[in-house]
């Protein structure tokens, strides 16, 4: 039944729409929907912030074992069928999200929910990259990625939306994850007949090992730092919201402001690279990034969380988008091979972030020390692109 639409060469602006839903529906949904969602099950199921880490770095985990598995040649030919299969799979693991109540529970469903985000993220991307390359349409990679930045958005009004209805016997979280999966539902059926089967290319053939020069190195260990760098932030600051005392309005902002920011990033990015190159663009979004992690501590509430979401958003997608472009330039010869093995690599780093400030924030009784050390993380994240030399400073 996915494999029913067959769609030839759609334009490439309807492919990046296509994929840009899609990204909403796997990214905004599926992995960043459990943020706006959080603060409400840590009330209802008393649940403390290294249980909750715990839960989050589940998702990342299953984001590291899709994102290897999807390194192999096996899904050659085949990634319309399986993004739209991990697409359908999100909807579902979205909806079993609200049917239980157990820490392990979560746990499998979480690792689930990011397997299906790694699947779909890569097999997605390796068709609408590769559709926009062939067509030669620059604006493909930004309408693509701004996609998470509108599910974010959309989620947070959502939370929002429904905050005031308290359904008998369902606690307003579960009901949170009911609707949301019902979006990722309709996304399903909206995507289908505009996602083509790969890019304009010739046929589908396996693609050789990967040659990890240097400056291949010197990006997927920064992309892996930046996994943990952005990931604490972009894990807690509703509940940082929330412990600072802003009530659920200021919480619905803050993670719409993230949101919103993120979706128009790219366009208020976009030319930049013509002057300081891909890398350049990259790099300094790692370092404005930095600095938006470092002010959800250092500014009172509640300019602490609202700056720190604006600059988290006005930043991270901006670094995957930038960092899987240079990702695909430095092997042109395994573009998904190397889209999959940095999407491993920050899966690693997303891992060890929220495990990591979990136990931090239980210990030192809040998210400061935590997150000022992930600012020095992304800091570093920049430094190491230093090691890429001039090779990835494509215009």
């Amino acid at each position: 039944m996915l494999q029913s639409a067959k769609p030839l060469h759609p334009h490439p602006v309807l492919v990046a729409l296509a994929g840009g839903l899609s990204l909403a529906s796997l990214m905004g949904f599926g992995r960043f929907f459990y943020t706006p969602v959080l603060p409400a099950m840590m009330a209802d199921l008393h649940l403390d912030p290294a249980q909750s880490g715990l839960i989050a770095a589940a998702n990342f985990a299953g984001y590291l074992a899709g994102a290897v598995l999807a390194a192999y040649g096996w899904a050659a030919g085949r990634e319309r069928s399986l993004a739209l299969a991990a697409l359908a799979a999100n909807a579902v693991l979205l909806a079993a999200m609200g049917l239980v109540s157990t820490i392990p529970a979560f746990v499998v469903i979480r690792f689930l929910a990011g397997l299906a985000s790694a699947l779909g993220m890569v097999f997605t991307s390796a068709i609408v990259l590769s559709h926009g390359l062939a067509a030669g349409d620059r604006r493909v990679p930004v309408v693509y990625f701004s996609g998470v930045g509108a599910g974010i958005a959309l989620s947070s009004l959502l939370v929002m939306g429904l905050a005031s209805l308290h359904p008998t016997g369902l606690a307003g979280w579960r009901l949170d994850w009911f609707v949301a999966a019902g979006f990722a539902a309709l996304a399903v059926l909206a995507i289908g007949p505009f996602l083509p089967r790969g890019g304009r290319g010739g046929p589908a053939r396996p693609e050789p090992p990967l040659l990890w020069r240097r400056p291949l190195v010197a990006l997927t260990l920064s992309y892996g730092l930046f996994g943990i760098g952005y990931v604490v932030t972009a894990t807690f600051i509703v509940a940082m919201a929330r412990e600072g005392g802003g009530g659920r309005l200021l919480e619905g902002l803050t993670w719409f402001l993230t949101g919103l920011t993120a979706m128009l990033s790219l366009f208020a990015w976009k030319g930049l690279d013509r002057t300081l190159g891909i890398l350049g663009v990259y790099r300094a979004a790692l370092v404005i990034e930095a600095a938006g992690v470092a002010a959800t501590v250092l500014l009172p509430p509640p300019a602490s969380v609202l700056v720190g979401g604006f600059l988290l958003g006005a930043t991270f997608m901006v670094v995957t988008a930038y960092g899987l472009q240079l990702g695909r330039t430095m092997a042109p010869e395994s573009p998904r091979r190397s889209l999959a093995m940095m999407t491993a690599g920050f899966g690693v780093g997303q891992i060890v972030g929220p495990l990591a400030a979990g136990w931090l924030a239980g210990l030192s009784g809040g998210y400061g020390l935590p997150s000022l050390l992930a600012a020095v993380v992304l800091a570093i994240a920049a430094l190491a692109t230093l090691a890429a030399g001039d090779h990835a400073m494509i215009k």
